[in-house]
């Protein structure tokens, strides 16, 4: 089963089934696909937070409590789009984590985008400056977009992020305008980015843990998951 058309029913049917796929996310990434020293939640929504925008969060316990090892980034990840930003992205960083989780330090954030982050220009630069916050806070930020661009994002979300850190994005392929882009930080910055289609399968994707070091988050199965369970009264909308 591949991505289902999103602008064809109202935001909130979209976001129950957003509520479906952050679990499922959560779910399969607590399952054995981290380590034993990492952990995925929820996100608890702040005053920072899009209110209508849940994100996975991924903490590390005190060093004491590692137990396992995570997948190395060899060989590196392979996207369509690949690109490394120049060194001075980082000018601003500063030696610390702005979001914070009560149990640990956040690594690593998913966010999956709903058509509210884009309803306004207000709205969507609240997005995309918790997005640059992340990144420039050496935080692996993960984005997942369904939704096609719009005036604020005319050549995508993955083009909004990257023009934000001063760089020049290559243009997404005319038949593939909906993203899925996972950013590695660390000396430098690179983006794996993925265009895809209504009716294309999610590719899985690399979530960093740090620099060099990844775990594989298998988007479809997850995606196949929550469709699983969203009602059946609303799925011929969709299809």
């Amino acid at each position: 089963m591949g991505i289902h058309n999103w602008t064809k029913v109202e935001a909130g049917l979209f976001h129950a089934f957003h509520f479906q796929w952050i679990a499922s996310l959560s779910t399969t990434l607590n399952s054995g696909c981290l380590p034993a020293n990492y952990y995925a939640l929820p996100e608890q929504h702040s005053a920072e937070s899009v209110p209508d925008v849940l994100t996975l969060k991924i903490s590390v316990p005190t060093p004491e409590m590692h137990t396992g090892g995570v997948a190395v980034a060899e060989p590196r990840p392979k996207t369509r789009i690949v690109q490394t930003a120049e060194a001075d992205v980082y000018a601003q960083k500063a030696n610390r984590i702005v979001v914070r989780h009560v149990s640990g330090n956040v690594v690593a954030a998913i966010e999956i985008v709903s058509p509210g982050n884009k309803s306004s220009q207000s709205r969507f630069d609240q997005f995309l400056d918790k997005a640059l916050k992340y990144i420039q806070n050496s935080v692996s930020f993960f984005a997942i977009d369904l939704f096609p661009p719009t005036p604020r994002d005319p050549h995508g979300l993955h083009a909004a992020i990257w023009e934000g850190l001063g760089e020049v994005c290559e243009s997404l392929p005319e038949d593939k305008k909906l993203t899925v882009a996972s950013y590695e930080t660390g000396m430098e910055l690179t983006a794996f980015v993925e265009p895809v289609a209504v009716g294309d399968a999610l590719p899985d994707m690399p979530l960093f843990l740090d620099s060099n070091r990844y775990v594989t988050v298998p988007l479809q199965a997850t995606y196949d998951q929550a469709w699983s369970v969203y009602p059946a009264a609303l799925k011929p909308r969709l299809q």
